[in-house]
């Protein structure tokens, strides 16, 4: 599966964990990395790592937080053309996926996956019912 988005995406130029943060960064507005990353449940090491590319690539900024030690990262002008533009491709990918696996296939994955996600932990999730 995550080839199949990762190929849908990779169109626009970003991999499936970019366009993740985008969308969450383009649904929670401006945050601070560790909230991001817990609200992710993503190591914040690695959340770091991700989002320096998105930041190279001129999509996300980083900024003064709610006090001097913290940080806040929000997404750019050209951010939030590229998290509109690669919607588009990802909405194809779920498409493609609902047609080669079947609409209640792809429904029950989806409660699998929540249910998981349950279980290992508190995360708030960014997308609406959607998707990113």
């Amino acid at each position: 599966m995550a080839r199949l988005y990762d190929a849908e995406l990779g169109q626009v130029g970003l991999k499936g964990t970019q366009f993740s943060l985008l969308s969450a960064l383009h649904g929670y507005g401006p945050i601070a990395p560790g909230e991001l990353s817990r609200r992710l449940g993503m190591d914040p090491s690695t959340l770091t790592r991700n989002v320096r590319l998105l930041i190279d690539q001129g999509w996300v900024v980083q900024g003064p937080g709610s006090d001097p030690r913290s940080r806040s990262l929000a997404l750019t002008p050209a951010g939030r053309a590229k998290q509109l533009e690669a919607k588009a491709h990802w909405k194809r990918a779920q498409l493609a996926l609902n047609e080669r696996l079947g609409v209640t296939e792809v429904a029950t994955l989806h409660r699998l996956i929540d249910g998981a996600l349950t279980r290992l932990g508190p995360a708030d999730h960014p997308f609406d019912e959607e998707g990113p």
